[in-house]
């Protein structure tokens, strides 16, 4: 399983089988709302939240427009407190270094700590064909890799299932009666389950939400105690990490220590904040005996110096996803991928190991409203990269949204085009509208319009047309 989610079913299909999922519509809106209330309340605890939100703005895009020079530095630092780096191309590349840090190390059983960068990589699937177990030991990813499924949220992996389909998979693995658990009830059987595999595991695998290149130190935030235990219980750690993760130095990190729980779950400070620098040192009583750090491109650098490489500045906080309309109707399985929400639309065709084809609709399921660049705090302008992706499809420019407007729309925008640029058209459009549009209309509103507006209307219901437009309201005013 890579980027891209393995399935045939067209992302229409998806958002229909969303939108139909009443449970599901359920679940988005009580978390997701949840999850942005928040993060409005964490923002109004900082003084100026505008300014902290500029000055990260600044280091990121300074970092990214310096990003060799970081790298270069980041590799420096962890070697010399006795680290390994590698370098990987692409997901393959990734798989093929990770599968082969395990075998060495002699080991067949690995657990993980939450990492989108491995979802990305589709990590649990190379391993199971080399002969090696990954079992996911944060809760939520434990949820969906027995569910076989991918994260639906960035932050929330599981945020679609409810406590009876947690309950069901649970006892499908244990088989502990948990028809009428409850939530405390349903996470001690997940820590007895784990526990376990800490002390039996020879790898542990993890993410890296900051790399310093200043002290070659990878942070995590997490809030649960399984980050600090896979980092440091079993004798090998991977760390993986896409190349955009690195920032200067620890007076940076600060900056975005105060930003990302509060953008991501409305905490002052997470549960766990975990520096590592380097393996186990002598005379200290935990840590691994190697610590091996795996800097992803996968596509990043094609973005460097383009109109997307704005996006490379992510803190995967989750923030936009909260806010955006359409993924609080749709979930992250609609977006097929990884990454969903605004920033999976932006990014998805853009990274290596996507099929174009499949994601070809994914800038277009935005309203463009802009809530997600007021939530993103470094302030990424995801409508404006939403609108360059769509520009490039109907241009027929490079297929980066690997998607060409189809000749209806294009005949359709150009007539849109003609009529709007002379005004007697125009109001003859609208006239012409009215009427057409009157045989339609029910109670007031049109709840099954005809056309390319059957789509709209199966979904809501439309306003008719005005018998007295704004303009000719307006211009009977001024008289």
């Amino acid at each position: 399983m890579a980027i891209f989610m393995k399935t045939n079913i067209s992302f229409a299909k998806r958002v229909n089988q969303a939108l139909n999922d009443r449970p599901l519509q359920a679940a988005l809106q009580t978390a997701a709302g949840r999850f942005d209330a928040a993060r409005m309340r964490a923002w109004e605890d900082i003084d100026d939240v505008s300014a902290l939100r500029h000055h990260a703005k600044l280091i990121k895009e300074h970092t990214v427009a310096h990003l060799d020079t970081y790298l270069s530095q980041l590799v420096e630092q962890v070697r010399a407190a006795g680290g390994f780096v590698h370098f990987a191309a692409d997901a393959a590349d990734a798989q093929t270094i990770v599968s082969a840090v395990v075998r060495e190390a002699g080991h067949d059983l690995v657990v993980k700590s939450k990492s989108m960068t491995s979802e990305e990589i589709g990590l649990n699937d190379a391993l199971a064909l080399a002969g090696i177990q990954a079992v996911e030991t944060d809760l939520g990813e434990w949820i969906i890799q027995l569910a076989g499924e991918t994260p639906s949220h960035i932050i929330a992996p599981a945020i679609h299932k409810s406590r009876q389909q947690v309950a069901d998979l649970f006892h499908e693995e244990t088989g502990r009666v948990l028809a009428d658990a409850d939530i405390p009830t349903l996470t001690a059987v997940a820590r007895q389950e784990l526990r376990r595999q800490f002390l039996a595991a020879g790898v542990g695998i993890s993410g890296v939400n900051f790399a310093v290149a200043e002290t070659g130190s990878l942070v995590t935030v997490t809030n649960e105690g399984n980050g600090r235990l896979v980092t440091s219980v079993p004798p090998v750690h991977i760390a993986i990490m896409g190349m955009e993760k690195v920032i200067p130095t620890l007076d940076d990190l600060m900056v975005f220590l105060e930003l990302l729980p509060r953008s991501a779950t409305g905490q002052t400070i997470t549960s766990y904040v975990q520096m590592v620098t380097g393996p186990r040192r002598a005379g200290e009583a935990d840590g691994p005996e190697q610590l091996h750090l795996v800097i992803l491109d996968g596509g990043r650098s094609a973005i460097l110096g383009t109109e997307f490489d704005e996006s490379l500045q992510c803190l995967r906080c989750g923030a936009c996803l909260n806010i955006c309309p359409v993924y609080r109707v749709l979930g992250g399985h609609a977006y097929g991928g990884v990454y969903s929400g605004p920033i999976g639309a932006v990014q998805m065709p853009l990274l290596q190991g996507v099929k174009q084809s499949e994601v070809a609709d994914l800038p277009q399921a935005s309203t463009l409203c802009g809530a997600c660049l007021d939530a993103c705090p470094v302030k990424i302008d995801l409508p404006r990269m939403l609108l360059a992706h769509r520009r490039r499809g109907v241009d027929g420019g490079p297929q980066t949204a690997g998607r060409t407007a189809k000749w209806t729309e294009r005949a359709a925008f150009k007539a849109y085009g003609l009529v709007t640029r002379h005004p007697n058209l125009y109001k003859m459009a609208l006239q012409a509208g009215r009427v057409g549009l009157k045989p339609f209309e029910k109670n007031g509103r049109i709840q099954n319009a005809p056309g390319p507006l059957k789509g709209w209307t199966e979904q809501r219901d439309l306003p008719p047309l005005a018998k007295r437009p704004f303009h000719k309201r307006k211009n009977e005013a001024e008289g």
